[in-house]
């Protein structure tokens, strides 16, 4: 079965458990608001009983300045409903949203803290329907969940004793049509249940292909397959329609029977009372109450289907959310080693790691680069270049084998230090819908504007910043979508030197820049690299002729390695990419 259509148990304890840690801060206004259902259940069967004495005692006898007192009593009871109720929503919807601000939070924290393995196998939509959709629908939980139920059964049993203390006849009468209102709501019940599992599937759905497509959209338009992808939104939304006005459907046929229902035990409590009235057994003033006791019983009952379904619903989203919650697929930041400073020092030990843990990406690799050197990755498009690094960074931990820098073990840094010491330029760069200053620093408060300002200087893009409208407060839209590929590039350039790292990471950092803004990072970079450790992925062999040592992978195993002059002498795999891509040229 999907994850979106599963259904659960109503009264899954240990998921109730779990989701009342998250109400534990605010305990107190949730006993209140418990309190508060429970005032309100037992103050529904006071009006009837109020209306019976009047009408029986005061009216009957004549009394009318009693009358003008019951009245005014009957007022401050209804003025009381009103702020019980007041207090009921405005308490429950309250502590709803504080509860789920703190969930979302939590839940965020937890997923920039899954390993990139986690994003490989989850589609993102998913990640925001429980971001969004299961976080909102748990908030209902508490508005219409766990205490609503008990606050009418409460009123359910308050008002099944009163009517019997009050005439037992009429109160049998009044509950034969008890069964057929419970039999319409079990089957209301289980119909609107599959209606919201098909409703939270084709969320999930939607989220799933509007995001992806999104992302994609320069795809779609360059192959031209917007109709294509307009028709299968279009199936999906259909989807998705038919799914809500399934359970339009059900609501509209469930509570007009419901309303048929209590109506006949109106009538039979009307038809039976008369006979009653008219024998002088039974008071006028009961058969009133009796008419309001039914609307007051019936209700509830039309209520606690919806509220059950509420609840089931919740729990699945609970359920959802406390797995994503408790999941393992994070990358552990057990290390406390956090030295003055790195030198640089880079050791890989018999390195051996899978992305799913069978099928080996690298296999033995051993290398060491030292302080201040340059090494450089070469090989075909998935030899497991980008592999090397994103390991050193602990993207990803390895199977077998040592990682070392400076002689210590990655897992024993801590993590952020770690990672702030290892400065990485991707080819593909991701810029924030934000300002440049922003996407250079990412909100870190330690580096100032001085400190950015030189950085870009040193790469040189700080003419260019200054020269867009706002210069290092100009927005780049989502994904950076107002700059070139170059320029995307070239701050990306400045994000990592920003931070100061010791050791460079460039992947494949300039193949997708033209040869003047080539040339620019070129020059930074050989300014850059001066006392600091650089690995280095290209394609293009000219920019790394200059390395301290050239590693060749080839299928996840180190092939050759050293400078470009002795790889070339060797007349092995080096000197025939170097050939092919002189070919190329030529």
């Amino acid at each position: 079965m999907n994850e979106e259509q599963k259904s659960g148990r109503i009264f899954d304890v240990a998921i109730l458990r779990r989701l009342y840690a998250f109400v534990k801060p605010y305990q107190m206004r949730f006993y209140s608001l418990i309190g508060i259902i429970m005032l309100a259940a037992c103050l529904a069967p006071l009006t009837p009983l109020l209306i019976r004495y009047t009408i029986d005692t005061v009216i009957a006898s004549g009394d009318y300045p009693q009358l003008t007192l019951m009245l005014m009593l009957m007022i401050g009871v209804l003025v009381v409903q009103a702020v019980v109720q007041f207090s009921n929503t405005y308490l429950s919807g309250w502590l709803g949203q504080y509860i789920i601000r703190d969930i979302r939070v939590q839940l965020y924290r937890k997923i920039i803290q899954l390993r990139l393995k986690f994003f490989d196998n989850t589609p993102i939509g998913r990640l925001v329907t429980r971001s969004i959709s299961d976080v909102e629908t748990l908030a209902d939980v508490f508005t219409e969940g766990m205490a609503a139920i008990a606050g009418d059964l409460l009123q359910l049993v308050l008002i099944i004793g009163v009517m019997f203390y009050t005439d037992w006849r009429l109160a049998a009468i009044s509950l034969s049509t008890i069964p057929l209102m419970l039999f319409s709501t079990y089957v209301f019940k289980e119909k609107i249940k599959t209606s919201f599992n098909e409703v939270r599937t084709a969320v999930a759905n939607l989220n799933s292909f509007v995001q992806e497509h999104i992302t994609g959209m320069n795809i779609v338009q360059i192959f031209g397959s917007e109709q294509i992808e307009s028709e299968k939104f279009r199936v999906i939304n259909d989807q998705h329609r038919k799914a809500n006005i399934r359970s339009i459907w059900y609501y509209s046929v469930y509570y007009p029977v419901a309303d048929i229902i209590a109506a006949v035990a109106v009538g039979l409590v009307v038809w039976y009372g008369a006979r009653q009235v008219i024998s002088s057994d039974v008071t006028f003033g009961t058969i009133t109450a009796f008419v309001m006791f039914i609307n007051l019983f019936f209700r509830p009952i039309r209520m606690l289907a919806d509220r059950f379904n509420t609840l089931q619903m919740g729990i699945v989203s609970t359920d959802r959310i406390l797995k994503l919650l408790d999941s393992e697929e994070f990358t552990a930041n057990d290390g406390k080693h956090t030295p003055a400073t790195i030198r640089g020092e880079v050791t890989f030990d018999h390195v051996w790691f899978a992305y799913n843990n069978e099928d080996y990406v690298l296999r033995d690799i051993s290398f060491k680069v030292s302080e201040g050197e340059t090494v450089a990755f070469v090989g075909a498009t998935g030899a497991g270049k980008s592999s090397i690094i994103n390991l050193l960074s602990r993207f990803y931990d390895i199977n077998k084998g040592t990682i070392e820098v400076d002689g210590v073990d990655v897992h024993e840094y801590e993590l952020g230090y770690l990672r702030r010491n290892i400065g990485v330029v991707l080819q593909d760069v991701f810029l924030f819908s934000d300002t440049i200053e922003n996407n250079i620093t990412l909100g870190d408060k330690r580096i100032s504007r001085e400190k950015m300002v030189e950085a870009a200087k040193l790469v040189g893009v700080h003419d260019f910043i200054e020269r867009l409208p706002g210069g290092y407060d100009y927005n780049v839209m989502e994904r950076g979508s107002t700059l070139s590929v170059g320029q995307r590039q070239l701050i990306s350039f400045v994000r990592a030197m920003v931070q100061d790292p010791r050791i460079i990471v460039l992947d494949e950092a300039t193949s997708s820049v033209d040869t003047e803004t080539e040339e620019m990072i070129q020059q930074a970079i050989s300014k850059l690299m001066k006392g600091r450790t650089a690995i280095v992925i290209a394609h293009r062999l000219s920019t790394i002729q200059k390395a301290n040592n050239i590693i060749v992978v080839d299928k996840g195993r180190i092939v050759e390695q050293g400078n470009h002059e002795e790889l070339l002498q060797r007349e092995g795999a080096y000197a025939n990419l170097y050939r092919m891509q002189y070919k190329e040229v030529v």
